[in-house]
């Protein structure tokens, strides 16, 4: 298949195609292996070959079930139960200790759920059987809490710290009350300084605060405030996390949230942060305002430049050394029961484990790479034994001619600041051929523009412009009459339909002829100066526009097309060369089709 048709799916498939892999869970079936001798096997075969190891322990307790959560979360336990879990914890992390032996441990997290929600002996006994892996001397001790837990019990969290984790992160996802109350999540400004005025006094200088973007409900300007209100606490890191949608109690509106919305976001936070001294490359998640420290924990940070094999201990955990890929019971029914009793009866508390063939392996180690938005050469060479260039030249050759992604230097294949707003198209082209066809299949069922649309319009707010609004339209045409120069666009209404080059006019700021200069820069990368001679034709039919009365002004122009290199930005997923004669009414979005066509009449 042409790349060009993997990247243009994966643009559209984004909510599925990001650096979690594989898509779905139960993709990697025909790899699985049963049995708890050949699951023991399999393990223990794979543990020996490592030189290194990361470590992760999952504490799957809440307070409640954040709606956008997609991970192994218990939320109201029964009385006992997280006494029960970590003894039974335990006697995993002792089960794996016995094949890990002395192996280098060169990255640690322990998190969830919320990992502070268990009491200060409990997380004091997780972390003494952690001591006792050969953690090497430098890595950072990471470990995850909420702010509320944060604000409201210091004492545990000066515990923490003399634990010997050194690093702790919270998740504010945002500062929006209205929006944490529609997500189930509590919070607040008070609980929010409060919670950092605690993590300071008990000693942590590495502060972390995730913040959440791209919900169906979530205003530029609300993400934007918050992104400045974390910036004021002066974390040395804070985390953007995408909201995913897909597992979660939010899935049902993710049609409704564009890739144009997704970048949109991220592009502002980059800004303000970039802004306030907080350092990222484009399309990386973590920013850091320490010279030098990449943000991330030790653990995240091998897993991600080095694709470093970890073991996942807890309810649902993930582990991924050398070619398995392991999910632990619970990733399923969220049950404890299960998993208490392989562990009784000396089995490893695995639900799924798959033995995947190198291209599988390769996909799921790349995906996690693009976490921190370039591959290292030396990195894939040290994992896999094989030139990154070699294995994929096709991949490289379309990304570089299409400005991508380049090679900053001999080792760094990095995204280029137009590759990162077109991330999830990138990823598919180093899937294998199984899930690539996998991710065709899913799309083909999965998506609806239409339905998408209608999510979309029930939040539309039509006070953003006024009744009428004026757009404006470009008409480009090849020289020769031929070709014509389209965008595919990346929001609602008419997502993933062909469209003229356009936008609404900034009444005040800009003439008309000015307002279609620079909708064409911003959506084509064409510089080009439109002038009243190129009007062709004004349209103010009210029922063009399924947001309110817009009204069209076309101009025309005639470049050739060789000169100029379409490169889409804004709001377009692709700007491209179309042959006239090609073109099908039902391609393009609102009424451009007879504009085209009118244009062509003059």
């Amino acid at each position: 298949m042409e790349c060009r048709e993997i990247f243009d799916r994966g643009l559209k498939f984004h909510h599925y195609c990001n650096t979690a892999y594989p898509l779905r869970p139960n993709s990697l079936a025909k790899y699985e292996v049963h049995g708890a001798e050949a699951v023991s096997d399999l393990i223990r075969e794979n543990i020996s070959q490592q030189k290194e190891l990361c470590l992760y322990v999952h504490v799957p307790f809440c307070q409640a079930r954040c709606r956008f959560c997609e991970y192994v979360v218990l939320d109201g336990p029964e009385e006992g139960d997280q006494e029960r879990y970590v003894d039974h914890l335990l006697m995993e992390i002792e089960m794996y200790r016995g094949i890990i032996g002395d192996k280098p441990i060169v990255g640690y997290d322990l998190g969830g759920g919320t990992p502070s929600y268990l009491s200060t002996d409990q997380l004091k006994r997780i972390t003494d059987a952690i001591d006792r892996f050969q953690l090497q001397d430098g890595i950072y001790k990471s470990v995850e809490t909420t702010p509320v837990i944060a604000a409201k019990d210091p004492d545990k969290i000066r515990a923490i710290r003399e634990m010997g984790y050194n690093r702790i992160s919270m998740g504010f996802q945002t500062v929006s009350e209205k929006l944490l109350q529609s997500l189930g999540r509590e919070g607040s400004r008070s609980i929010y300084e409060q919670a950092v005025d605690n993590v300071r006094k008990a000693g942590f200088d590495r502060l972390n605060i995730d913040l959440m973007y791209g919900f169906l409900n979530q205003s530029d300007e609300d993400f934007a405030n918050t992104i400045r209100y974390t910036i004021a606490l002066g974390p040395e890191f804070i985390t953007l996390y995408r909201n995913r949608y897909k597992g979660t109690k939010l899935e049902a509106e993710s049609q409704g949230v564009t890739l144009y919305k997704v970048n949109r976001q991220y592009d502002i936070a980059y800004r303000l942060l970039r802004e306030a001294g907080y350092i990222a490359n484009n399309g990386k998640n973590t920013f850091s305002r320490l010279e030098g420290d990449m943000g991330t924990s030790s653990y995240l940070t091998k897993r991600v430049i080095d694709a470093t094999s970890y073991v996942g201990f807890g309810l649902g955990a993930q582990s991924f050394v050398g070619n398995y890929l392991a999910y632990n019971l619970g990733c399923a029914d969220h049950k404890l029961q299960k998993y208490f009793a392989a562990l009784e009866k000396g089995e490893f508390p695995i639900n799924d484990i798959a033995d995947m063939p190198l291209e599988e392996v390769r996909a799921k180690a790349i995906s996690v790479m693009f976490y921190f938005g370039f591959i290292s050469m030396k990195a894939y060479r040290a994992r896999f034994g094989e030139d990154f260039r070699d294995v994929y030249r096709a991949q490289i050759d379309y990304l570089q001619k299409n400005s991508l992604m380049e090679f900053v230097d001999e080792d760094t294949f990095m995204l280029t600041d137009y590759g990162a707003a077109h991330l999830y198209g990138i990823i598919p082209l180093f899937y294998s051929d199984r899930s690539i066809d996998e991710m065709f299949q899913m799309s083909d069922r999965w998506l609806n523009d239409k339905k998408g649309e209608e999510i979309y319009l029930e939040k539309y707010d039509r006070k953003q412009f006024d009744a009428p609004s004026v757009a404006v339209d470009l008409i480009v045409l090849s020289q020769d009459s031929s070709k014509i120069l389209l965008i595919t666009r990346a929001e609602h209404p008419f997502v993933n339909h062909l469209a003229l080059p356009g936008g609404f006019y900034r009444p005040g700021d800009e003439s008309l002829e000015a307002a279609a200069s620079r909708e064409l820069l911003e959506e084509t990368s064409v510089p080009l100066q439109i002038t009243e001679k190129d009007l062709v034709k004004v349209t103010s039919n009210k029922n063009r526009d399924p947001r309110g009365w817009v009204i069209s002004v076309a101009y025309r122009v005639f470049v050739d097309e060789h000169a100029v290199r379409p490169i889409a930005n804004s709001d377009a997923i692709r700007a491209s060369w179309y042959e006239l004669k090609d073109l099908k009414k039902d391609d393009l979005a609102f009424d451009h089709y007879d504009i085209i066509r009118y244009g062509m009449s003059r």
